[in-house]
């Protein structure tokens, strides 16, 4: 079983997140089109931009500091941001997954020290903790939160609680790397299908699509 599910279902977990997000993002693509540039729009932005004084710019930059996340709850920026790159960065250089690559494909990524993983590890667990323990105790959060919200959240933690049980070798190692793979497999399928697909999707939206989000003005936009 452990062969199994080390070895072919591995590529099927890999072959559908693969198959998925080329989907997902074909399908993005053609939800937007090519956006025509508007170069008077964008002189007259410019002018109006030009014509405020430097008090006016800076308390327009502060009102819009203010209406973002971090302006209006840094706790929730701070720990979000904390969470996806801990999300990205544990999986990607933690030593056993580079192994784990190159006996299976031939490559593998640059590993970080145990003890830094580890570490980075308990912070995740305790950002996952951080958004459980908000989706069920504060009010407004708790009202729109689903099943299937905690599901995903779920999910999502399993893979390194998993990962840190069998780091330290604690129960069964075989019953609990089992279990692990099988996790990080499970989020691996999830992620093109589920609200998980904004970690890959995420720079798609900002950069390619034109908007008040976006990292810069994209050239493309939502089609109507």
């Amino acid at each position: 079983m452990y062969d199994f599910i080390r070895g072919p279902l591995m590529w099927v977990a890999a072959l559908i997140f693969i198959g998925g997000v080329v989907y997902r993002a074909i399908q993005l693509f053609l939800l937007t089109r090519k956006k025509e540039r508007d170069f008077y729009a964008l002189e007259a932005t410019k002018k109006r931009e030009s014509a405020y004084s430097p008090e006016e710019r800076k308390m327009n930059r502060l009102i819009a500091f203010q209406n973002s996340l971090i302006g209006k709850n840094p706790i929730m920026a701070i720990v979000s941001s904390v969470f996806h790159v801990c999300l990205f960065v544990t999986p990607i250089f933690a030593l056993g997954h580079s192994l784990f690559l190159y006996e299976s494909w031939g490559f593998s990524f640059v590993s970080l020290p145990d003890a830094l993983i580890d570490i980075l590890t308990i912070i995740f667990l305790v950002c996952a903790f951080f958004f459980l323990v908000r989706r069920l105790v504060i009010p407004r959060v708790q009202s729109i939160s689903t099943p299937y919200d905690y599901a995903l959240l779920f999910i999502t933690a399993a893979p390194f609680l998993t990962g840190f049980f069998a780091y330290h070798q604690w129960f069964d190692y075989k019953t609990i790397i089992t279990l692990h793979i099988l996790a990080g497999q499970a989020m691996l399928i999830a992620i093109p299908f589920t609200k998980l697909g904004h970690m890959v999707f995420f720079f798609f939206v900002r950069i390619l699509v034109g908007s008040e989000y976006s990292f810069w003005r994209g050239n493309r936009t939502w089609s109507t």
